[in-house]
């Protein structure tokens, strides 16, 4: 390798990159050095702004500093100026103001769980990229493009160097890491161990920075602009296009400020527009020039989504044969090669480029455009037969934990506040050494939560980069959360009350529902029991006319819906009948969106869900006709206010049309727990959606059967992919449990993806979002509409959707379209409010 390069590599005079020309004489440094502080240590921002921050997080370093300081600005100055060694991260913690600065990081050292410390390592060692020649490259690499291990930067065998840590002390020459100290064109180099070659360029990929890999999914350029020249709506905006995208929502992404990303599997970056006509556009990101990093061999079996699968299945798991991703026919496509070039789109192999649930494909049936395919699992625990794969579950178990919860087993993957949990086979954003091979009884599955290390509680590694863990979101058995405080709640209808009523023996409104056990007059009369025809004969109310209204024994009761109240026949001859005296229940106390029965939460994919555990879901309450025949769901989000769609009252505009019946599990609402409310207004949303709201004749009376769901905030946008419930009693397709409550679990669709052409081609509106399984097999439908599409945030239940419309039930492609309910809380909260 003799060129002019290598003469440059030699004991030669440095080359221009680093003159010795003073570029500030009072500092008495040279211009290149002074440039090159000037690009690691920008004069403007954030100190902290170069330093990636994990929470909880703790490094085992050998080589350490410990300071006092003030707070995490001063620790990084510390980190800063430390000339002791290379300082590459540092430890704060806030409640002594302790600092200690790392020459160690992540990459280099292990790290393990601690609460109250935050981690602050330099992102310039995190990265093995480069930007332009690399010279400010401080990564790991070792070897050269050929393979050949590096020469350590301050040994003199097998090569004399002329660069080393003690003549260039700011160039990085640590180990024997690759580096660019002279500003080489073709980039970062090292000597090698090999005594016939002198030097050697690394193979360094870009850093996405101004150009992309593959199709872009880790670019983190600045390029703000569409193909077509449109600016970027801010990716933490909701005006003028409400989206799912938020930062929060996908915390690895980098969705920062309004730059062009691919959070979702498109084939290159994108944004959402500031123009209001249109949504979004793909930008024009120029491809980087070095090829992207390699993907390794490639799974042969299904782990996780299988996004890395690279086996050769072909055939879909109805047995379709797979469409080559090179060709257009029968279906046209922009899942192809050129547009995934990292993707694996080899022959007709099932792949997944785009981040669905599982591998999938095209097929060369024209009447089934994609499915998935059956793909063994590389899970021991997961068996599969010739037609699917069926997975070896565990009994359901209570979502509680006892002692420290090393033997708890439930499927809870939320932390107190309210991050998703990390997967245990993942390493990322996390790296760590709590794997289901490391502990294997542990009981390590999927992201649920878990103790395998004896800490006072289960916890787990979460999907947020900057916080490493947290303990999780989960009460003691038989007690109360053991977590973090409730956060503050913000609507009228979580804001009322807190806890469950006690007191049975008063009366809520004219008391029809009162179950109490009092058993005599105003007057002090001892009552006549309803079963009973002496003294008094009566025929209208037994227990037998009025099977719902408690008529046991001689209690007092309201059948008939007295406004005085409860009354009673008396066993006085001459006094057939008095009313009792009854106090007035105070106001009913409850924590809404929380169930006092654990539901099932369905993991099948109320159209092809399961029956619910009776009264799993105490605030869908079905919305009847005057005779009584369900035809709507709705959901209780107050003592005396529902919510449900604006199309299920089109039948009459008087509210004495209708009727809503609570706590019930069956259609036919023979339990004893049924509570009737005849409706007094109604209220419909004035612009249009499809939303309203009833106000009842009297307030529900709130127990373990009834009990309100929450409302979300104000405009709050769930993401792409989020995990929701929809139940109601609807029509089952012939899939079982008519008659009974059934519920079901699907995923959110992004309006963005919900609108493309092969699902509902642009019908969705803002107001309004998309749910449901892309392959069908599940769905609400006819019966079902008014009814709660329900998320989980925490540990309690919001009601995200009202049911509203679809194409078919089921049906492929096609999901089900609810009414956005954070749109309208402002409306909910008002109308509440005044009537």
């Amino acid at each position: 390798m003799l060129s002019r390069v290598q003469v440059n590599k030699t004991d030669t005079a440095l080359n221009t990159a680093f003159s010795t020309e003073p570029a500030c004489p009072k500092m008495g440094i040279s211009k290149a050095v002074f440039l090159l502080l000037l690009f690691l240590y920008p004069a403007q921002g954030d100190i902290l702004d170069d330093y990636v921050k994990t929470e909880g997080a703790w490094i085992v370093g050998v080589t350490k500093q410990i300071y006092k300081t003030n707070g995490k600005e001063e620790c990084a100055e510390k980190c800063e100026a430390e000339t002791k060694f290379t300082c590459r991260a540092f430890l704060f913690t806030s409640k002594d103001q302790q600092c200690i600065t790392l020459a160690e990081n992540t990459k280099t050292a292990e790290s393990i769980r601690r609460t109250n410390v935050v981690l602050y390592e330099k992102k310039i060692y995190l990265l093995e990229c480069k930007n332009g020649k690399g010279m400010d490259y401080r990564g790991t690499e070792s070897k050269t493009q050929s393979g050949v291990p590096c020469q350590m930067w301050s040994n003199n065998k097998p090569h004399i160097p002329k660069f080393t840590p003690d003549k260039n002390p700011t160039a990085g020459l640590e180990a024997n890491y690759c580096r660019n100290p002279d500003g080489d064109e073709k980039g970062p180099w090292c000597y090698t161990t090999d005594p016939n070659t002198r030097f050697d360029y690394c193979n360094i990929q870009e850093c996405e920075e101004e150009c992309m890999h593959c199709s872009g999914e880790n670019y983190n350029g600045k390029i703000s602009q569409t193909e077509s020249g449109l600016e970027c709506q801010h990716w933490d905006n909701q005006e003028p296009h409400t989206h799912g995208y938020k930062p929060s929502n996908f915390p690895e992404k980098n969705l920062k400020l309004n730059y062009c990303r691919n959070p979702d599997g498109e084939p290159r970056p994108w944004c959402f527009t500031t123009n209001p006509t249109k949504r979004w556009e793909f930008c024009n990101i120029p491809r980087c020039t070095t090829p992207p990093p390699p993907s390794g061999p490639g799974q042969q079996c299904l782990s996780g989504k299988g996004e890395d699968y690279r086996g050769k299945i072909g055939v879909t798991v109805s047995g379709n044969t797979c469409q080559r991703w090179s060709v257009q026919f029968p279906h046209k496509h922009a899942r192809t090669p050129e547009n995934y070039p990292c993707k694996g789109l080899e022959e007709n192999y099932c792949r997944n480029p785009d981040g669905e649930t599982k591998p999938w494909c095209y097929t060369t049936n024209s009447t089934m455009r994609w499915e998935y395919c059956s793909i063994p699992s590389c899970d021991e625990t997961e068996t599969v037969n010739t037609d699917t794969i069926v997975l070896q579950q565990s009994p359901v178990t209570e979502d509680c934990f006892r002692g420290n919860g090393q033997s708890y087993r439930g499927t809870t993957s939320l932390t107190v506040s309210g991050k998703k949990c990390q997967p245990w086979k993942s390493m990322s954003p996390h790296k760590h050494t709590r794997t289901p091979e490391a502990y294997p009884k542990a009981d390590l599955r999927e992201n649920y939560c878990r103790n395998p290390d004896d800490d006072p509680a289960p916890w787990c590694y979460t999907i947020d980069p900057t916080v490493r863990w947290e303990y999780c979101s989960l009460r003691r058995c038989g007690g109360s959360l053991v977590t973090l405080p409730k956060p503050p709640q913000t609507t009228i209808a979580s804001t009322l009350h807190t806890t469950a009523p006690t007191q049975k023996d008063c009366v809520v409104g004219n008391g029809k529902d009162y179950r109490g056990t009092v058993a005599h007059t105003a007057s002090g009369k001892t009552c006549q029991a309803w079963s009973s025809q002496k003294p008094h004969s009566h025929d209208s109310f037994t227990p037998v006319t009025h099977p719902r209204a408690g008529l046991e024994k001689n209690y007092c009761r309201n059948p008939d819906g007295d406004v005085n109240g409860p009354w009673c026949y008396t066993t006085d001859p001459r006094k057939a009948w008095d009313y009792c005296e009854i106090s007035e229940c105070p106001p009913p106390e409850y924590e809404c969106g929380k169930a006092k029965t654990a539901p099932k939460l369905c993991p099948t994919r109320i159209v092809g869900g399961c029956i619910s555990n009776p009264h799993s879901w105490p605030w869908q309450i079905s919305l009847r006709t005057s005779f009584n025949m369900h035809f709507c769901g709705g959901t209780l989000i107050a003592p005396q206010w529902v919510l449900t769609a604006k199309h299920c009252l089109e039948r009459s505009t008087r509210p004495a049309a209708y009727r809503i019946f609570l706590g019930l599990h069956t259609e036919r609402a023979e339990e004893s727990s049924v509570q009737m409310r005849d409706v007094e207004r109604i209220f419909k949303e004035p612009g249009g959606a499809d939303i309203a709201l009833l106000k009842m004749s009297s307030p529900a009376v709130i127990n373990n059967e009834v009990i309100p769901a929450c409302l979300p905030a104000e405009n709050v946008v769930l993401g792409n992919r989020a995990e929701c419930y929809v139940t109601g009693w609807g029509e089952t397709k012939g899939t079982g449990g008519e008659g009974k409550l059934k519920e079901t679990g699907f995923p959110v669709i992004e309006n963005k993806v919900c609108n493309r052409p092969e699902f509902l081609n642009g019908r969705v509106k803002n107001h309004e979002l998309c749910a449901g399984n892309i392959h069908g097999g599940t769905d609400s439908c006819q019966g079902d509409s008014g009814g709660p599409l329900i998320c989980t945030e925490q540990d309690r239940f919001i009601v995200h959707g009202v049911t509203s419309w679809g194409l078919g039930c089921a049906e492929p492609m096609k999901p089900g379209v609810y009414a956005r309910v954070s749109r309208f809380v402002n409306w909910i909260e008002r109308v509440m409010s005044i009537a």
